[in-house]
């Protein structure tokens, strides 16, 4: 199988020394037949576009976290170029979902004995999401940290970022919606709420974790008032493996949904990632719609 490389050096786990070169060397050494990158020089998603186009390339192996990953799940689903995942996020949230090592070598050596599996893609408004998709309180604090990212935080930036996630947690406006699933509308103020592509499994130790990445659908989350002490009691669920009968917090699985509010446009999280994308807001799911290297599975 010949692969490219394309290696993000500003994910969150580039440390140790780790380097692209080094990533290169060590899938050399594995005997993996790797390309050259046509232009590393190039913004990523350009990267990434000219990559899957490389002659002959069957996969693309991209070194970063969920972000990154979803970048590249935008351009590579529909091309039937495979997406290799090799972890250098924060969260790592695929990787886990599909049993991928998160040491590189044995992400790497999995290049070598895994297969390809079909997993499913949400989608919003043409914007893709590997795992989750969110509006609400949690994107306007990753606003903030977005601010920050990059940055080696001092005593003085710790506290500024402390104080707008602490903004936020206090009583702060609730976003107003109209939301249609499966032809009903409903107006609803809420802080959060939180499309998952399949959904999340409940169980210790599985936080943010699902048991499924090809189930054919979408799961919604909502949170009309998050109060401080909700999501204490919400923090307490995920570390129990019981969080979805936390009071407040409802549960609906559906196809596709729109959400509607009285702006141009909405701050979305999409992966951990922050966009501005016009209202109303269609979500949809594409079915297997993106090729990854996963390990076999001893009961497909």
């Amino acid at each position: 199988m010949r692969i490219v490389l394309v290696a993000n050096s500003a994910s969150g786990s580039f440390r140790d020394g780790i380097t692209p070169d080094v990533i290169r060397e060590r899938l050399t050494a594995a005997g993996l037949d790797l390309a050259p990158e046509p232009d590393p020089d190039l913004p990523l998603p350009e990267r990434l576009r000219r990559a899957a186009q490389a002659e002959g390339v069957a996969a693309v192996a991209v070194a970063g976290g969920d972000g990154t990953l979803n970048c590249a799940a935008g351009i590579l689903a529909g091309t039937g170029v495979a997406l290799a995942v090799l972890p250098f996020g924060t969260m790592n949230l695929l990787a886990k979902d599909l049993g991928i090592p998160l040491d590189l070598d044995g992400a790497i050596a999995l290049l070598r004995t895994g297969r390809p599996r079909a997993v499913d893609l949400g989608e919003v408004n043409g914007h893709v999401f590997l795992i989750n998709s969110v509006i609400g309180m949690p994107a306007r604090v990753a606003r903030h940290r977005e601010r920050f990212r990059g940055r080696r935080l001092g005593p003085l930036g710790l506290a500024r970022l402390a104080l707008a996630t602490l903004r936020h947690l206090g009583p702060y406006p609730r976003l107003s919606t109209t939301l249609s699933v499966a032809g009903r509308r409903e107006r609803l103020a809420l802080r959060l709420l939180c499309v998952v592509n399949n959904d999340y499994a409940e169980g210790p130790g599985k936080i943010l974790e699902r048991d499924r990445v090809d189930g054919g659908g979408l799961t919604l989350y909502i949170a009309r008032r998050l109060p401080p002490w909700r999501l204490a009691q919400l923090a307490l669920g995920f570390a129990a493996g019981r969080w979805r009968a936390v009071p407040g917090l409802e549960r609906h699985e559906a196809a596709g949904l729109a959400i509607s509010a009285g702006r141009r446009a909405l701050r979305v999280m999409n992966d951990g990632e922050i966009r501005l994308i016009a209202s109303p807001l269609r979500y949809r799911l594409r079915p297997r719609a993106l090729t990854v290297i996963a390990p076999r599975e001893e009961h497909p």
